[in-house]
């Protein structure tokens, strides 16, 4: 058994992830990660003190010491200035990535381990395993609509070495179910759906309070003029809406499909499946992370471009300056450099990347 700091988020994942350390016999103390409180007036609501009242009462259900750990100028340094400076360059941060490296198994892990923790313990629905070398694996989820593991891509063999996912074995209803067993105040509360610890909070909103507007053109793949956008950083590849740019074609709508960075334009175009400007076969991808093995070592893997879309296979070639270049068997949609792609050897994540560029 292990001496055991939880992350305790007010929601039932992490509740009755906690639950099921207790009942496994190791020594839990319950922490809630303070990062976030919204305090610069940004629309939107960040439900943090409700957030504490629910975690504070799951451990007093389970009977174990809380605490409220304060790591908001972490959260700001290696969070919240990585966002904006990345979509002040035009690229598409990952937060939520980046956020279980260096907040949940980062910082917040550093001070478990100096307060004579042993290991980290969340709620995510992925599974820890340990290979016969004894080096940390992390696998998929059980629940297949609910696995995790793709934010997990950036984790550090010693930052796996020292998780525990006590629910990543269970589907979503099962966790509920036990929640409702141990009795836990949070088993019939809604998930949370915002970005990583800031609550119900419009990325638009949160990018136009740092980052003034920078109006452009708005043209279409051929170069002809169609409208104004706002600025670069409030779009995305592939959206569809937003953009203010009605489609000429019945049925049809423009999608975001690239940026002009040098010239402040937006690209739209039409989106046609597995064709055109949106879909890429080939992208380079940098700033490797292997959890086990070099990335650049493979030649074969199962690409995942991003959480909602299946893990495809690709080949791999090596390029200079730690970077690889992945040509995926079938053409992918709405690629964006800044965004993160995970590594697959079937139900195994391997690591990460970050997308630098497509083609």
């Amino acid at each position: 058994m292990a001496k055991v700091l939880v992350g305790l988020s007010g929601g039932v994942d992490s509740a009755v992830a906690a639950a099921l350390l207790v009942e496994q016999g190791h020594e839990v103390t319950a922490g809630y990660m303070k990062n976030w409180i919204n305090d610069e007036g940004i629309p939107g609501d960040c439900p943090w003190e409700q957030d504490i009242k629910d975690a504070r009462a799951v451990a007093a259900r389970l009977g174990i010491e809380f605490r409220v750990i304060d790591l908001i100028d972490s959260y700001r340094a290696r969070i919240v200035d990585y966002l904006v400076e990345g979509y002040r360059a035009g690229i598409t941060p990952n937060p939520d990535v980046w956020c279980n490296r260096e907040m949940k198994f980062g910082v917040f892990l550093d001070y478990a381990l100096s307060q004579g923790f042993e290991c980290v313990g969340t709620g995510h629905y992925a599974r820890r395993r340990t290979l016969d070398d004894g080096a940390a694996a992390i696998l998929r989820g059980a629940d297949p609509n609910k696995d995790q593991s793709y934010f997990l891509a950036m984790m550090t063999q010693f930052q796996a070495a020292h998780a525990l996912f006590p629910t990543g074995g269970m589907l979503k209803p099962e966790v509920r179910e036990t929640a409702r067993r141990f009795g836990l105040p949070v088993a019939e509360k809604k998930d949370s759906q915002g970005i990583c610890f800031l609550g119900q909070v419009k990325m638009s909103d949160f990018l136009r309070h740092y980052i003034p507007d920078q109006p452009g053109e708005i043209v279409d793949t051929d170069g002809r003029l169609l409208g104004t956008h706002r600025g670069l950083h409030l779009y995305t590849m592939g959206q569809r809406k937003g953009h203010g740019v009605a489609s000429p074609r019945e049925g049809m709508a423009y999608v975001v499909v690239g940026k002009d960075i040098a010239r402040n334009r937006l690209i739209v175009g039409w989106d046609r499946p597995g064709e055109g400007a949106l879909y890429v076969s080939q992208c380079v991808v940098g700033s490797l992370n292997s959890i086990n093995e070099p990335l650049e070592s493979l030649h074969r893997v199962d690409a995942q471009p991003r959480y909602r879309s299946k893990a495809e296979p690709a080949t791999v070639e090596p390029l200079d300056g730690g970077r690889v270049r992945l040509e995926f068997q079938r053409p992918q949609r709405a690629i964006a450099p800044g965004q993160i792609c995970a590594f697959y050897d079937g139900g195994r994540l391997l690591g990460g990347g970050v997308f630098e560029s497509v083609s």
